[in-house]
């Protein structure tokens, strides 16, 4: 089924159609001048401060593989075994330098099940945040080791490239929770699976701030490990009230009004009282050494002339920091997982069904810009006022024909109930013109694989990612124990 986007905002006030493509054509190379030699330094980026970002990821691995010759048997003497493992290594070592990850490789390989079983017995006692087998040998004790690494209780990535393995020597660990099978190879594969590992190892360790209520407490996400610190949400409306309207923030609120489109509804002050959110939220991540954000914010400023975090929160994605709505932890930890492990921010919506079309609608006021990553262009985004008539948010224009993927943790409420993961791949089919309809201004519409009614479609407050990821997060779902909701 083919669907064009819906947009009819030329009768509302808005930028007609014809022109908002033609200047958002032009959109991302001014909006990156703008943000990049325009601004200073330190208002164009963002770090996080907290233990997620100085967490270590620690993985031991070891190659696999009888001594002498392959001779007649598979890999087969056609296989240089020794050019292989040196371009491994090579490939590994490139791997944890870029993922700032600790890899322990064994010197030598295992050469025996003996020396498999010592060296599965050491991991167990060092406690690493996962095995890594890179199998060079189909024969022999090749997938007993494979298998003594699954069955130690550690996260294990087997990777098996052409030549060591046929399905007989896979089925038996196909399924097996806990273990994931690489058989490629494309080494990329193997990075991926040190993503699932470092992401892992970050979400237990970082810290979100949780503007929320009117006590400090900690807590801990059950299961993820996830620090909680919960700050008085008058913390962020005292902040915003005594910050002046710096250069800075005006110079970062320019090159927003610069790079976008147009404004469709609002002012150029509604951008920089938003922007000054920013600013607020980065006092604040300093302050509580904070990795990621989220705030009550309709609880805490809904009823304040002071502007939601809306685009603020929006700058936060963009630069790579989990920044989550309405206090929702299932959307909070969501945001943490798609960046540390997909390297994309996700739009967290609200979801809505069209019955006409068969669709899902994701509606929301904050969309981050750079939804192919913090290192790449923004998409074509105007500028408005979200679904309550104030504040500013930046609208970006999903492309139609896009991947997209649907993703959230469902999480549960004690150490007992491992979280769940609702998984959904589609396409981009439109982008909904609020108004003439009703909602949030961002309002994304998918057509979902397999899917043709979305009115029972799972969760609240799922994100929406750039890309099919459907394979990677099944892959890091059963490597760490999480029950996928495949939809």
């Amino acid at each position: 089924m083919n669907f064009e986007p819906i947009d009819n905002c030329a009768a509302h006030r808005c930028l007609s159609r014809r022109r908002f493509l033609a200047a958002a054509a032009a959109a991302p190379a001014a909006y990156a001048a703008a943000s990049g030699a325009a601004l200073p330094r330190d208002a164009a980026a963002i770090a996080a401060q907290g233990p997620g970002a100085a967490a270590v990821t620690r993985v031991k691995a070891a190659f696999v593989r009888r001594k002498g010759e392959y001779g007649m048997r598979w890999p087969g003497a056609v296989y240089d075994g020794e050019k292989a493992r040196g371009a491994y290594t090579e490939a590994l070592r490139a791997a944890a330098k870029a993922l700032a990850i600790e890899i322990d490789l064994r010197p030598a390989p295992l050469h025996s099940l003996d020396e498999s079983r010592a060296w599965v017995a050491e991991a167990k006692a060092s406690g690493p945040d996962g095995l890594l087998v890179l199998l060079l040998d189909r024969q022999e004790h090749a997938w007993p080791t494979a298998a003594l690494a699954a069955d130690s209780g550690l996260p294990t990535i087997v990777h098996a490239p052409l030549g060591t393995a046929f399905t007989t020597n896979t089925a038996p660990l196909a399924n097996r929770r806990g273990c994931v099978i690489l058989g490629t190879d494309d080494f990329d594969e193997v990075v991926t699976g040190l993503k699932m590992f470092r992401a892992r190892r970050k979400l237990a360790e970082m810290r979100y701030v949780v503007l929320k209520g009117a006590a400090r407490r900690e807590a801990r996400v059950p299961h993820l490990g996830t620090r909680l610190q919960y700050v008085p949400a008058s913390d962020f409306l005292d902040e915003y009230l005594k910050t002046p309207d710096t250069d800075e923030i005006k110079a970062l609120a320019q090159a927003y009004i610069n790079g976008a489109a147009g404004i469709a509804s609002g002012t150029p002050r509604d951008v920089l009282n938003g922007i000054k959110s920013y600013v607020v939220a980065r006092a604040l991540l300093a302050r509580e050494k904070g990795d990621g954000i989220t705030m009550d914010c309709l609880g805490a400023l809904g009823a304040s002339p002071v502007s939601l975090p809306c685009i603020s929160w929006s700058h936060l994605l963009d630069q790579g920091i989990p920044a989550a709505c309405e206090a929702d932890l299932n959307a909070a930890t969501t945001h943490a997982l798609a960046l540390y492990l997909l390297g994309v921010p996700g739009f967290q919506q609200d979801p809505v069904a069209d019955t006409s079309r068969g669709t899902l609608i994701g509606a929301h006021c904050t969309c981050p810009t750079r939804l192919r990553g913090p290192d790449a262009p923004p998409l074509p985004y105007d500028i408005r006022h979200h679904h309550g008539s104030r504040d500013a948010v930046p609208r970006p224009v999903w492309e139609v024909g896009q991947r997209m993927t649907v993703v959230q943790f469902v999480l549960g409420a004690d150490e007992t109930t491992p979280p769940r993961l609702i998984i959904a791949t589609g396409s981009v089919v439109g982008n909904r013109a609020v108004p003439p309809a009703g909602g949030c201004v961002v309002s994304v519409e998918c057509a979902l694989d397999g899917v043709e009614d979305c009115l029972a479609f799972p969760g609240f407050h799922q994100l929406f990612l750039y890309g099919d990821h459907k394979r990677t997060l099944l892959a890091y779902c059963r490597l760490f124990g999480i029950e996928p909701m495949v939809v």
